[in-house]
């Protein structure tokens, strides 16, 4: 396995050979709300998502509220440990079911008509339509998605909505919890510290390719690191830059004996972006230890944040085409841009042949209603003859965008 794909989790078995320079991704894909849209589709709705971690799920009935990329969903500890993963829409009249940040509940009523749903998504009651014959209590549940938890307790997500999603997590990331950089760390042993986000005005492949280009990447045989507390700070912040690894398409992990922290790139819109971390402690570390490893990663990921709102500002201005990379050492950018491009003219390609969008996280209707599918049907014919109702946002072509600046404050 190369080093790009323990890097990423995926990809290639080689790095790529190039004859001349290959070329940045167009500026237009940083700032267009039709390519945004469309890696909505190809990527955050089809791929495996690093979210959080089990910790955050200490008992039953625990809960945080995520999102991403317009995609509001709620994660929740269920009776049996189970976490589970719903989206945040009642399925009466599509009213968030939560709208806190986090919680503990034994069970999820939503605030507009009242129906409540228990920790597995099951609806439980719908005032009023017990009256009604043929009504489907197991019709009517929380739209799920798709979980897995990792053998080191990390949370990820596929919102595919059928039944089993294209992309399997083995397929994804099979054996990336295994690597032998993992070795001599129990995550049972850290406890959730805190976490805190950054909103920026750039779009999320921005930092990605900064990030990867500044992080270096790990072999396989790369075992558990050795970090000097007692050093300075950009001794350790080195250190850890060293310590961390990238997870397509927008997670990033650092571990280290003292705490590991997560950080997402979280889009927001074509030119916002959330970065969201959560640093976990470990039960047997020493306040200055944290503290000097605390302070050193802030700084490690403070050192870049001007850099992005520059670049997006020049890419944004319709001056800044696609620049040239060095393959030997802008590798890792190289490679992370033609996953995004291969999974973006691949979706498109799946679009073409189907005459419209598809939309792999809209959930699928019961078989037995037509009306409903006709009423959609009608909705995007007048949306593909001049604009349409509603451009397709709320009937067939899938979900609306979420708020821009849609907040995921992080609860202790």
């Amino acid at each position: 396995m190369s080093m790009f794909k323990s890097y990423f989790g995926l990809g290639a078995t080689e790095a790529p050979v190039y004859d001349s320079p290959p070329r940045l991704l167009p500026a237009s894909w940083y700032s267009s709300k039709d390519t945004y849209e469309l890696e909505r589709r190809a990527v955050f709705s089809r791929k495996w998502l690093l979210t959080t971690h089990k910790l955050r799920f200490p008992k039953t009935g625990d809960w945080l509220k995520f999102n991403i990329a317009g995609y509001a969903f709620i994660l929740v500890r269920d009776r049996d440990g189970n976490v589970n993963a719903f989206h945040n829409i009642c399925r009466h009249r599509a009213f968030p079911v939560v709208t806190e940040d986090g919680g503990s509940a034994r069970i999820f009523s939503c605030q507009y008509h009242g129906w409540s749903y228990g920790l597995n998504g099951k609806l439980a009651k719908a005032p009023h339509y017990q009256e009604l014959d043929g009504f489907d209590k197991n019709q009517n549940g929380l739209f799920p998605i798709h979980v897995h938890v990792d053998t080191n307790g990390f949370v990820w997500l596929n919102l595919d909505a059928d039944d089993k999603p294209a992309n399997s997590w083995k397929r994804d990331f099979d054996g990336i919890d295994l690597k032998p950089r993992f070795d001599g760390f129990d995550f049972e042993e850290y406890d959730f510290d805190s976490g805190w986000e950054s909103v920026g005005e750039y779009n999320w492949k921005t930092i990605a390719d900064n990030y990867n280009e500044n992080h270096q990447h790990h072999t396989d045989n790369a075992g558990p690191f050795t970090i000097n507390t007692h050093g300075s700070i950009p001794q350790i912040a080195k250190a850890l830059r060293n310590a961390s690894n990238y997870y397509f398409p927008n997670a990033y992990m650092t571990v280290s004996p003292y705490a590991f922290f997560m950080q997402r790139f979280v889009p927001t819109g074509p030119t916002t972006t959330a970065v969201r971390y959560e640093i976990y402690r470990h039960k047997d570390t020493s306040d200055e230890d944290f503290e000097h490893t605390h302070e050193a990663y802030k700084l490690m990921v403070s050192e870049d944040e001007s850099v992005y709102n520059e670049t997006q500002k020049n890419i944004s201005n319709r001056v800044s085409t696609d620049g040239e990379l060095q393959p030997r050492n802008e590798n890792s950018p190289i490679y992370f841009q033609s996953i995004v491009r291969d999974l973006v003219e691949q979706h498109e390609e799946i679009e073409r042949q189907s005459q419209g969008e598809v939309w792999p996280a809209r959930q699928r209707l019961p078989q037995e209603a037509a009306v409903s599918k006709d009423d959609m049907d009608f909705c995007s014919k007048l949306t593909e003859e001049g604009g349409g109702c509603c451009g397709g946002k709320a009937c067939g072509a899938g979900p609306a965008p979420g708020p821009a600046t849609a907040p995921e404050i992080m609860v202790s």
